[in-house]
């Protein structure tokens, strides 16, 4: 296959099996950590609403579900690219660092969720799924 074709086929690939599993947390969320009483979860005005009842608690699926989407979608990234594995990487982790940065906008959460979310869950994970990559490649 073309190396170019299969680096874009990369990226698509990360950036929507990554998009899936930020998606799947955040849809099991609920039934695991229950929204607060009275918390429309359900609409992004019921969620600005109803923000301020949120305990840290329910904080913790958003975190792992933008984590962990940005690390399996550099990993499937570096996994299938061709070249530049880890630039391509860092680029799934800045795309998923300006939806999370979208996101801040769209819906008010506190300081310090907003700090440890931008800070960990983005460019750290797109580089730590290139170094998972490179230890499943070497070790396979």
């Amino acid at each position: 296959m073309n190396p170019i074709l299969k680096n874009v086929l990369a990226v698509i690939l990360g950036i929507l099996i990554g998009s899936a599993v930020n998606m799947g947390l955040i849809m099991i969320s609920g039934s695991i950590i229950p929204p607060p009483d009275g918390a429309d979860v359900t609409t992004m005005e019921g969620l600005k609403e109803s923000i301020h009842l949120f305990q840290p608690k329910h904080f913790l699926f958003p975190f792992l579900a933008h984590a962990l989407g940005t690390l399996v979608g550099a990993f499937i990234t570096a996994l299938i690219a061709t070249n530049h594995k880890l630039k391509f990487a860092l680029f799934i982790g800045a795309f998923f660092l300006i939806g999370g940065i979208v996101n801040i906008f769209m819906l008010p959460s506190p300081t310090w969720f907003i700090v440890a979310d931008l800070a960990g869950a983005y460019i750290p994970m797109a580089w730590m799924g290139w170094k998972i990559t490179q230890w499943y490649q070497k070790n396979k």
